[in-house]
């Protein structure tokens, strides 16, 4: 089973995908993101040289619909993939091809993209396209997940990843609430190398009445 999920922020155009699977290292396999170019996730028999294909097409200037169209054209095993694809302008579009495991589907709006297979039912698919809009969490998984999110820079804002764990979504979870708070201080310390050690950071923060 593999569940995953493309955003996209309205207000800052960060892209985030999260995805979650019962095999492993699904991060390292699945994700394909880029700042200021948009995010694709090729799962089910997964290729991952189609998910590098396909940011270089949104570089070049597609949009996502031609994406996928593209990608579709140029694989002769699409129909045992699933595919999401989400641009710089918000627009997504997913492809469940008709050699995937039911449950398969997927659901897709502006600036959300679902996909789902080998899952226990559309209700799957639905719930998770129902909790981006709400801001809730994910559905749990089974061994692998993975969480990466890009702002501007060329290197990931969070790139977090869970293997060979039984509730990998929770266990990213845990990992987030306590990475997030460190976002900033990983954004400053290339830049300044002075900067104290995380704890110490994270710790004035807090004493300053910085937040978290």
């Amino acid at each position: 089973m593999t569940f995953s999920l493309i955003g996209r922020c309205e207000r800052t155009g960060m892209f985030g995908v999260a995805i979650s699977t019962s095999e492993m290292a699904v991060g390292s396999r699945c994700i394909h993101v880029a700042p200021n170019v948009g995010a694709i996730v090729t799962q089910a028999s997964t290729n991952p040289r189609l998910g590098y294909l396909g940011l270089n097409l949104l570089r070049a200037g597609y949009s996502a619909p031609g994406v996928l169209d593209e990608i579709a054209a140029s694989d002769q095993f699409v129909e045992r993939r699933q595919l999401g694809c989400l641009d710089i302008t918000g627009l997504g579009v997913a492809r469940t091809g008709s050699g995937n495991r039911p449950w398969a589907g997927h659901r897709v709006d502006r600036n959300v993209v679902v996909t789902a297979n080998a899952v226990v039912g559309a209700e799957v698919a639905d719930s998770m396209f129902d909790a981006f809009k709400r801001g809730a969490d994910l559905p749990h998984g089974e061994t692998s997940s993975g969480l990466c999110v890009v702002d501007r820079d060329t290197y990931p804002m969070v790139d977090l990843r869970v293997d060979l764990h039984p509730s990998p979504v929770a266990e990213l979870r845990r990992l987030a609430d306590a990475y997030f708070p460190l976002v900033t201080y990983y954004n400053l310390r290339p830049r300044d190398p002075n900067v104290p050690p995380a704890a110490e950071w994270l710790a004035a923060q807090r004493r300053g009445g910085g937040g978290v």
